[in-house]
């Protein structure tokens, strides 16, 4: 059954919030959302930074990448659409 009501960026979402908890230290759930710059931040940070910080930095970004996943994901498509998509808010 297809709701035509629903916003058309849930799949995103879901897709977003379970690659932020899997692959969070990538930053792959913000090539997704369209922030290649944070993606880039994000996957910069956690192959160079780690190298240098013996992975605390990968660490401290999948991370973060684990709290965005959790966040997506109790969000309402509505109030996701509105904060990630119109607004553009790129963290958290």
């Amino acid at each position: 059954m297809n709701d035509s009501s629903a916003p058309p960026s849930e799949s995103k979402r879901i897709l977003a919030g379970v690659l932020a908890i899997v692959l969070g230290s990538l930053g792959i759930h913000k090539f997704v959302l369209g922030y290649t710059l944070e993606g880039v931040i994000m996957l910069v940070v956690s192959i160079v930074g780690g190298i240098f910080t013996c992975g605390i930095a990968t660490s401290c970004v999948g991370l973060i990448g684990l709290i965005e996943g959790i966040v997506y994901l109790t969000k309402s498509d509505a109030e996701f659409v509105a904060r990630y998509q119109q607004q553009k808010h790129a963290w958290f």
